[in-house]
């Protein structure tokens, strides 16, 4: 018999949170859809028993869930739209690219904002690649693959941080500006790419499109604080803006790991 479990999940503002749910409760025998409706906070399980196990791994999530009702339920459509999953896959590669391009022009240029918007867009690949990878995998793999990917953001956020440091109460050369922009700038297009095609697909009003679109806005975002940044390297002859910019993402970076890492609990 099918039912449906309502849960309210108090922290569940953004699409990491769902993400975070979605590999958490994957894998667990009898779910056969998850709706959510982030600005209400709430996620609708569709399954077949196992409801103890859904809640306990909710409560475990430590995201403020709770089960507010649980009734029978029709049976629902879980036909599978392949155009969406290679949408998602164009998606974590376009990030996964930049992530390559950020970091190396960001060594060469001197720029902390590139370093850190480049394990943004790592960040978003791992996300994106967990939930892709997992699919029909054990849940042991993919716990461990969640602990591997949270703290390696960590590590290298962490290590972007004390250079931030370094530079700041040091002499450091200013980073490139020209290159700041310019890269910057591709990145922006590259997002706006995500968001065109992401906004195109028949399925945009399914939530994991949904999420994937606030993450790429996210991205955009950033990109344009980078840009900013560049300029104010340039106007005030300062690498500053350039310091500052970058540990702000590094702080968003670190954030969005100690979530992946909740999922490997």
């Amino acid at each position: 018999m099918m039912e449906k479990t309502i849960f309210k999940i108090k922290q569940m503002d953004c699409p990491s949170e769902e993400n975070l749910i979605r590999l958490k409760l994957d894998g667990i025998l009898g779910i056969e859809k998850l709706d959510f409706d982030i600005p209400h906070r709430l996620l609708t399980v569709h399954h077949s028993g196992h409801i103890e196990e859904i809640e306990n791994s909710v409560l475990e999530l430590k995201l403020g869930g709770k089960k507010i009702s649980s009734e029978h339920s029709s049976p629902i459509d879980l036909q599978k739209d392949t155009i969406q999953k290679k949408l998602l896959w164009a998606v974590l590669a376009i990030n996964f690219a930049f992530f390559l391009i950020e970091m190396a022009t960001g060594l060469i240029s001197k720029s902390m904002g590139l370093v850190a918007d480049s394990l943004d867009m790592l960040a978003d690949s791992f996300v994106y690649g967990i939930s892709l990878f997992a699919v029909g995998g054990t849940i042991i793999l993919k716990n461990k693959i969640a602990k591997v990917a949270g703290y390696f953001q960590i590590t290298l956020a962490v290590v972007g941080i004390a250079e931030v440091l370094r530079r700041f109460f040091g002499t450091e050369k200013l980073p490139d500006f020209s290159t700041m922009v310019f890269v910057s700038i591709l990145a922006l297009i590259a997002n706006g790419i995500c968001l065109y095609l992401l906004q195109k697909t028949k399925g945009k009003e399914e939530a994991h499109i949904k999420a994937s679109l606030i993450f790429t806005s996210n991205d955009v975002i950033i990109n344009l604080g980078v840009i900013a940044a560049g300029f104010l390297v340039n106007l005030l002859n300062s690498n500053k803006p350039d310091l500052i910019i970058g540990t702000i993402v590094f702080i968003i970076v670190i954030r969005g790991a100690i979530r992946i890492l909740k999922i490997g609990k």
